[in-house]
């Protein structure tokens, strides 16, 4: 059985929604980020990690990927251009929806106080807007990339969950409800229970 470790208000959200999309059981050891808890499976102090037997896999997408092709789930097959235009969406955004954010966050409440530049974070809003808005247009169905749920999804409805947590400008309605629909589904809501 796999543990995810941190909690639920974090990236460990995505692989615990992963994990109960593809119906993996699991234990959920909550912590902060930097806690001593987190710092016995990361030395950075960083979350998620996931234990696998006597393993321990750091950063929530490249979890995301191992489960995927682990179980043949959420994914389009290795060495095929559908995976090949999969990964490039889940490059695009974190970088450009992943990365904004933790750099809001990180001049919000991650630096130290004499460290925070406080008005990037308008021009950071900016460019998520902006990519929220390229995301949009790129939306055609229930799902990003075909017809079926994948990676990019779950780390795009998470983003896009965590703009709205960080304060961010709402996404057009296109993108909200789509969200929205992401949120709806049963895997997604038996994750965002789970106790922290």
């Amino acid at each position: 059985m796999y543990t995810v470790i941190g909690a639920t208000k974090t990236r460990a959200m995505r692989v615990m929604w992963m994990l109960e999309e593809i119906g993996q059981p699991y234990n959920h050891i909550a912590c902060a980020p930097r806690s001593e808890e987190a710092k016995k499976y990361n030395p950075s102090g960083k979350i998620p990690a996931l234990l696998v037997g006597d393993d321990v896999l750091t950063d929530s997408v490249a979890i995301m990927h191992y489960l995927a092709d682990k179980h043949g789930a959420l994914t389009a097959p290795a060495g095929t251009p559908a995976r090949a235009k999969q990964d490039a969406l889940t490059f695009w955004l974190i970088d450009e929806m992943d990365a904004i954010l933790w750099a809001a966050a990180k001049h919000s409440f991650v630096f130290p106080q004499e460290q925070r530049v406080p008005e990037i974070k308008d021009s950071l809003k900016a460019e998520f807007a902006r990519s929220a808005s390229i995301l949009s247009e790129r939306l055609e169905g229930s799902y990003l990339i075909g017809d079926s749920l994948t990676v990019p999804d779950l780390l795009a409805t998470h983003c896009i969950n965590w703009s709205i947590g960080a304060g961010f400008p709402r996404v057009d309605d296109k993108l909200g409800h789509w969200a929205k629909s992401m949120r709806d589904r049963p895997a997604f809501k038996a994750a965002a229970t789970k106790e922290d």
